[in-house]
């Protein structure tokens, strides 16, 4: 399995608490959306995969420090994995913890044709503030726009705009990046002013209300792919369109 056919998803969300059901919410919410999939397999401490028969037990039996452990579809020729895990208040938005579900999976045309589907389930299933799912490649690209970083000023590639470190956005509403697909909760849309009827047509072509009363929306038709100058002025423009992601907008 290359890089360059991996789709990343996370999503962050308000931290668990007690016997949470929302991780159990992403695993199914990931599993509805792919047909076939089935994530009941584990990585043992020796790197061996390790059959889960009793999945959903195991897994809330394995939630502690504000996660949960990696489960997989047990083939290694097609891997999925999902795994949680806690945000300290120390590194995240207005010193709030949250809980954070990152998911991997080949990016065929199966998973291109439900991916948004499966961003929704997981985002609505754990109650997420906002969430994206986005081809490594670009991801790649999109996280060089993390500002400032240890070696010094931002340098951010192919013209993208710098953005804040995480724990300096002032409130866990408003999205550190961009992604290909975009999920943001009804607050989070209403943090960055979306939707515009005036300016937001092409997006809102592309986009979905989801029963909460957010949104899943698409930047390009296919996958991101910042090679392609039309997809990579696509996210030139939605960061102009909405300052307030990545903090820029903040004073």
């Amino acid at each position: 399995m290359t890089t360059q056919n991996r789709l990343l998803l996370t999503v962050y969300a308000p931290a668990l608490e007690g016997d949470d059901s929302r991780p159990l919410a992403a695993v199914r919410g990931m599993e509805q959306a792919l047909p076939g999939l089935r994530l009941d397999w584990r990585v043992t401490g020796g790197r061996r995969l390790a059959a889960l028969p009793q999945r959903d037990a195991w897994l809330v039996g394995k939630l502690k420090d504000g996660g949960f452990p990696l489960v997989c579809n047990g083939d290694e020729s097609y891997p999925v994995t999902v795994m949680g895990r806690k945000n300290a208040g120390l590194f995240s938005p207005g010193g709030q913890a949250l809980f954070e579900v990152h998911a991997k999976l080949p990016l065929d045309a199966a998973v291109n044709m439900a991916a948004a589907d499966m961003l929704e389930r997981v985002a609505e299933g754990t109650n997420a503030f906002w969430g994206r799912a986005t081809p490594h490649d670009a991801a790649v690209d999109i996280a060089y726009q993390t500002a400032p970083t240890l070696e010094g000023p931002p340098s951010p590639r192919r013209g993208l705009p710098a953005l804040k470190l995480f724990e300096h956005i002032r409130s866990p509403e408003i999205p550190y990046y961009l992604g290909w697909l975009n999920y943001w909760s009804a607050a989070a849309a209403q943090a960055i002013g979306f939707p515009d009827p005036a300016r937001d047509a092409d997006l809102l072509s592309r986009a979905r209300r989801t029963a909460t009363g957010g949104w899943v929306v698409q930047l390009t038709e296919a996958p991101l792919d910042l090679d392609n100058p039309a997809h990579l002025d696509a996210l030139k423009r939605a960061y102009e369109r909405f300052p307030e992601i990545g903090g820029r907008a903040a004073p």
